[in-house]
């Protein structure tokens, strides 16, 4: 048993009742795990009334959409099966079966918006955060701050947004409108430092916050852990046939929460891997490297502390180019008409503007994992879409200011290149001696500059039961949300 306690669960009275009081008065309902993973625990007059609701709408009911299996639209919609797509080798070049579970329905049109849940609610049932006198910060590179944001604005909450000041336009209009506060760091996706010495500045000003870094806070991998991984258990559970092999997760590593996902199915697929992807302009993982990229939500020059390094098996750099140039092809006419003569079936063409720019970057992952291990017909490999092009249509006409239009000769070109081109460069099998290297370069933010101890970081590497304690955490936060929910409704 580790002697770490991961996720604070303490009660504080006085400051839970102010939380009560809050809730009664905004009439907020709070779900539980159970309910985010199986949407058919849901209250009938809960699902009634998410009939007249849409789907980003600022309103507390929607804290029950935070679930992958919402049905697909934009208003009024139920709860189904998990939403994904299954890729044609049309598009992959490959024999293996890859497919991508769909962050586009959730609130927000990311699934960051349950990351940031699993980080906040904890804490508010518990009394440890009073939403009537602190205010919540988000530190991140974009989704997730956007998704602290709306949950904090749902549960009545004051919120701060921080990201880099050169994430796309789309995430600073929404949060305009959203969070109380949005303040703007220095630099781009992988600036992640100048967000944690922001942190710091806001700590020492006196005003009384609590911050919720999707970096450390393990509500994070709780969140992925239970609710990703079973999302992506029911997923196998559809597509694999009795002569089937599900061999890996691959994910892009933003905050190190989505990969928790790959812990869960190792449990129940002891055989599978954990493929961390990232960008090769910021090969921190492949390579102990650094450097700025355009891959907007991962790769940041540190280990996060959440990554359960020491169960990741492949590293995998992807050159940033690629998903950019996927995005034109999966959205210009001459690139969408180029997929349809090669045979991509209209109903997976109308679904290709559900992957964004990460999205892209977690698919060509998988494509090198697939190549890579010579996998076959049987085989499944499975990774995630954050968001989707919602976020990144001002990245689109950046390009063609760039580049000129997206002809038909740039559709060939792509396809060729980053399509039919890509290869098995840059991938790493990780031995247990480059696993250790990569969780050393921990120390350096997390010692050194975020305040960690030495011991517990040698723990997260000793001590398996440091990770594998996290997830009976789900069951106590569940009975802890329904006392504050019956103390509401009283």
């Amino acid at each position: 048993m580790s002697k770490y306690n991961l996720i604070d669960l303490t009660v504080m009275e006085d400051r839970q009742k102010r939380a009560v009081k809050r809730a009664k008065e905004q009439g907020i309902t709070i779900p539980t795990f159970a309910q985010m993973k199986d949407p058919g625990l849901i209250s009938d007059e809960v699902k009634e009334e998410l009939k007249n609701i849409g789907l980003w709408d600022i309103n507390p009911l929607n804290l029950f959409r935070i679930s992958w299996k919402n049905e697909p639209k934009e208003s009024g919609g139920g709860f189904g099966g998990v939403n994904y797509i299954e890729l044609p080798s049309e598009i992959t070049g490959v024999k293996a079966k890859i497919v991508v579970i769909v962050g586009k329905f959730f609130p927000t049109g990311s699934h960051k918006v349950g990351a940031a849940f699993g980080c906040l609610v904890p804490r508010l049932v518990t009394g440890q955060f009073d939403p009537t006198t602190q205010k919540a910060v988000w530190p991140s590179t974009g989704n997730y701050c956007r998704g602290g944001a709306y949950d904090s604005k749902l549960l009545a909450c004051e919120s701060i947004a921080i990201l880099p000041e050169e994430m796309s336009n789309e995430r600073f209009e929404w949060l305009s409108n959203i969070a109380g506060e949005t303040i703007k760091t220095p630099g781009s996706e992988s600036n992640v430092k100048e967000i944690f010495d922001k942190c710091h500045e806001l700590r020492d000003s006196g005003q009384d916050l609590m911050i919720f870094n999707q970096f450390d806070e393990f509500g994070n991998y709780l969140w992925h852990h239970e609710v990703t991984g079973a999302a992506i258990e029911e997923v196998l559970s559809k597509v694999m046939g009795e002569s089937d092999h599900y061999h890996g997760l691959v994910s892009c590593t933003g905050s190190g929460g989505t990969i928790a996902a790959g812990d869960y199915l190792k449990k129940k697929f002891p055989t599978s891997r954990i493929a961390a992807s990232e960008a090769l302009q910021c090969p921190t993982i492949y390579n102990n490297g650094f450097g700025a990229h355009r891959i907007e939500g991962i790769g940041d020059k540190h280990i996060p502390w959440v990554h359960n390094v020491k169960n990741t098996d492949v590293a995998i750099a992807v050159d940033d180019e690629i998903p950019m140039q996927w995005i034109r092809m999966f959205n210009e006419p001459q690139g969408i008409k180029l997929l349809k003569d090669k045979g991509v079936k209209q109903d997976v063409i109308d679904k290709l503007n559900w992957v964004g720019i990460s999205g892209a970057a977690n698919i060509i992952g998988a494509i090198k994992y697939a190549k890579y291990f010579e996998l076959t017909e049987n085989d499944v490999v499975v990774t995630m879409l954050t968001d989707s092009m919602e976020m990144y249509e001002s990245r689109l006409a950046e390009l063609t200011a760039e580049h000129g239009e997206f002809t038909d000769y740039n559709a060939h070109e792509v396809n060729a290149r980053y399509f039919d081109g890509i290869g098995i460069d840059y991938i790493k099998e990780l031995n247990y001696y480059d696993r250790k290297a990569i969780h050393n370069l921990k120390y350096y933010t997390w010692v050194e500059q975020q305040g960690k101890t030495y011991d517990e970081i040698m723990a997260q590497w000793e001590d398996d039961s440091y990770w594998t304690n996290i997830p009976s955490k789900a069951t106590e936060i569940d009975e802890l949300i329904a006392d504050f929910n019956s103390k509401v409704a009283k």
